[in-house]
């Protein structure tokens, strides 16, 4: 990696935050113009190896149910016969899926709602899957044993891919699997944002996250952790931020810089993320390149303190925001609520009971931020203005990542055959 001076860092800032204010690619909202479209949400039923597709607005019932693992005996196959990815497939089992196979991490529609595109952690892979049929339709084996978070470009011909053992990030062609780029990351990347114009995407690398070596003098052990930014044309990195740094400024070195979920203002100006142990978030200023503010949010007292027992060095994950800037939806997983913080002043809202909840979306009428309740097999809408609970749906095991998509207008699951 190139390095950066602060001089660097502000003017790319700059690029950054103005490029940000242009709109965003057109061909992101053709979709939602199509009368054969129908909005919906994907919510990923990860210990399933299923996803729910259910209605983005109103009461979020379901639609229909997609097997992201139709060649679960295939795969199965190839893990058994060869010995170093038994080990790897065991351990992912045995660590960051608490016993439990991680079949469906993210997924993404494709523009024409035809097919979804999931990123499936213990198979190391991304599929695509015909919505109509069911059948595989690509599949792109990732470098490493693990893949995990994706982010799709504003007009939904790219997924970037997080593959975790290997430090890298994989851009695909959404329609045809082939990859069209490629960068290295920080240990263990994570989450990924692409900028709305699309000339950037964000990658935010925690580190290792099952061992046992949580306490706050041991964070070193952790490994390299970083966000970096490339340019999604020439997936050259164009800025690099260690979180370490800004964390030690304001007096919080006892805190961790792995940066888990993360939010963008509608601006791009401002960066809200997550790290690992805290129960809370940060405010990042993009152009001064520093952590403006901190908010800690209650604890559970029934949580216990002991950091070891936290869910892969969670506390708190999962983020969004309201489409006018002005509320910040949070994920409390290991305390189990969910609450709206008013981001002017940061003061939360009620605390709404939630089980492990693990991730936080924005409905399609941006009225609602959408939970997934991993612990309760539930999603749970959470009325923006109000702060309160509106509606619980059940879904499959262990819901995690939940994305807005499309399907076919009158689709209800792929047929029989």
């Amino acid at each position: 990696m190139p390095a950066f001076t602060t001089r660097h860092l502000g003017a790319v800032a700059a690029a950054l935050v103005l490029t940000a204010a242009a709109p965003a690619a057109t061909a992101s909202a053709a979709p939602d113009a199509r009368a054969d479209l129908r909005e919906v949400m994907f919510v990923g039923n990860n210990w399933d190896g299923t996803a729910d597709v259910i209605r983005s607005t109103g009461d979020f019932a379901r639609i229909g149910r997609i097997d992201v693992v139709p060649d679960r005996a295939e795969r199965m196959a190839e893990i058994n016969a060869d010995p170093i990815r038994w080990i790897y497939f065991q351990a992912i089992r045995n660590g960051v899926g608490e016993g439990h196979d991680q079949l469906v991490d993210d997924m993404y529609s494709t523009p024409d709602g035809t097919s979804v595109v999931v990123s499936r952690p213990s198979f190391a892979d991304v599929v695509s899957i015909d919505l109509a049929t069911g059948d595989i339709e690509w599949r792109f084996p990732v470098s490493g044993y693990r893949s995990d978070h994706m982010a799709v470009s504003p007009d939904g011909t790219r997924v970037a891919v997080s593959a975790s053992t290997s430090n890298t990030v994989h851009v695909l062609d959404i329609g045809t699997g082939e990859q069209v780029g490629s960068f290295a990351t920080g240990d263990k990347p994570h989450e990924n944002i692409f900028t709305g114009d699309g000339r950037y995407i964000w990658n935010m690398s925690i580190g290792e996250v099952n061992t046992a070596l949580d306490a706050p003098w041991l964070d070193w052990t952790k490994g390299d952790r970083h966000i970096t930014v490339v340019d999604a044309r020439t997936y050259e990195p164009v800025k690099v931020v260690d979180m370490r740094e800004r964390l030690d400024a304001i007096g919080l070195g006892d805190h961790s810089d792995a940066v888990r979920p993360a939010v963008f203002s509608p601006d791009e100006s401002t960066l809200y993320f997550q790290v690992s142990f805290f129960n809370g978030f940060f405010e990042y200023d993009v152009v001064t390149d520093r952590i403006t503010r901190t908010k800690t949010l209650p604890k559970n007292p029934a949580t216990s303190e002991d950091r070891t027992t936290w869910v892969n060095d969670s506390r708190h994950h999962g983020l969004s925001m309201s489409p006018d800037g002005d509320k910040i939806c949070v994920a409390g997983t290991m305390d189990d609520y969910a609450t709206v913080v008013d981001r002017g002043t940061l003061q939360e809202g009620p605390l709404v009971a939630a089980a492990k909840p693990y991730w936080a979306t924005v409905s399609g009428d941006g009225r609602h931020c959408v939970v997934s309740e991993s612990g309760a097999d539930q999603v749970t809408a959470i009325d923006f203005g109000t702060g309160e609970k509106s509606v619980s749906v059940p879904v499959g095991d262990h819901p995690q990542r939940v994305r807005i998509g499309h399907v076919a207008a009158d689709w209800t699951g792929p047929s029989a055959g």
